[in-house]
């Protein structure tokens, strides 16, 4: 089966709302939700969903 997250862990981000740039900690899929949730290691008490965050 294939993995479709769109971000990898040590993946550099774009956060859409700051224009920040961060780096993936980790990711979580959220079942009810059907989709993942990202923490990074500058902001690493705030998750963020795939539609949060941009490639670089």
């Amino acid at each position: 089966m294939k993995n479709k997250e769109k971000f990898k862990v040590n993946e550099k981000v774009l956060i859409k709302a700051t224009g920040e740039t961060g780096t993936i900690h980790k990711r979580s899929f959220v079942a009810n939700m059907k989709r993942y949730s990202y923490t990074l290691k500058e902001h690493p008490n705030t998750f963020y969903f795939e539609e949060e965050l941009d490639t670089i």
